[in-house]
């Protein structure tokens, strides 16, 4: 975390949780992915987000999944963990537990489900915020927690200086870019076939599920926007959007662990209920989808 203006790196995996057959995480598996993901082109890794089932993990895993995966990648590569729940308490637990085993930074969002007001969400993360020392990027994401967060809420809690990130996956790429030049806050892309149109906003990375197999191509893509080469950013662009297709024509947490069985690093691609593995309908069809596309193993 060097550069303030990528203050959690430029390509994020939101790692999946590997399990064994009975459901018990795999540490082991765990490390072997996450040193994958970064000989491979992340610069950090997101552990307990929705990609790695947090609503199905428990602290104590938590806490033991991130120390496993540290010991794996080291102090270069940036580790953040989610402190995502719809009760304040549980989720300033999370946080707090999370910098005790070593985490890098917080990903916090909107409480999902309870639907409180603008006002209540900002309380909420201020709780958060002021549970920990580490910088916090924020969440916005009412697909999944059936509210968005407001104008007035990003203004309340962009001026806090542990607030230094978004992860945006409203879809909204013209509010988004509105919102980072008021708030001048690092904007991360959270929804992978807009990762571009968020680069051209002013974003500056993303947190990627398809980055489990395209992190080298979306590397590459963000480095030559950067370097003014669009018609390359674009070209790999549009190369990667039938991985996006693929990714999440079922659950992306689902096909992300399916595509890592595919390409040799995980054992298996268990889930935790309610979330159930690919079927093999479904793992054929997106294998075949990736190899179309060129991805490699």
């Amino acid at each position: 975390m060097t550069d303030p203006a990528r203050p959690f790196g430029t390509v994020l995996t939101a790692m999946v949780t590997p399990l064994h057959e009975g459901g018990a995480i795999d540490y082991k598996g765990a490390q072997r992915l996450a040193q994958y993901l970064v000989s491979r082109g992340s610069d950090g890794l997101v552990l307990s987000g929705t990609t790695g089932e947090a609503p199905t993990t428990h602290a104590p895993e938590k806490v033991d999944l991130i120390r496993a995966v540290r010991e794996a990648v080291g102090p270069e590569v940036t580790i953040l963990t989610g402190a995502g729940s719809n009760d304040t308490a549980h989720a300033v637990r999370m946080a707090e537990q999370g910098e005790e085993a070593g985490a890098d930074g917080i990903l916090a969002l909107a409480p999902y489900y309870s639907k409180p007001s603008q006002a209540g969400i900002v309380a909420h993360l201020r709780a958060i915020l002021g549970a920990t020392g580490l910088p916090v990027m924020i969440y916005d994401i009412p697909g999944r927690t059936s509210v968005a967060i407001s104008d007035w809420a990003y203004d309340e809690l962009a001026p806090h200086p542990r607030v230094v990130a978004v992860k945006d996956a409203t879809g909204d790429v013209a509010t988004g870019k509105a919102r980072m030049e008021r708030t001048g806050l690092a904007w991360y892309s959270g929804d992978d076939g807009l990762t571009l149109d968020f680069l051209r906003a002013g974003g500056v990375g993303t947190v990627s599920v398809i980055a489990h197999v395209a992190s080298q191509e979306t590397k590459a893509m963000i480095d030559a926007f950067r370097a003014g080469d669009t018609a390359e950013a674009e070209r790999i662009h549009e190369s990667l959007l039938p991985v996006v297709d693929a990714m999440f024509a079922i659950p992306g947490a689902v096909s992300a662990k399916a595509s890592m069985q595919w390409a040799g690093v995980l054992e298996n691609r268990a889930m935790r209920l309610p979330l159930l593995p690919a079927t093999q309908a479904e793992y054929e069809a997106l294998t075949a989808a990736l190899e179309a596309a060129g991805m490699t193993r």
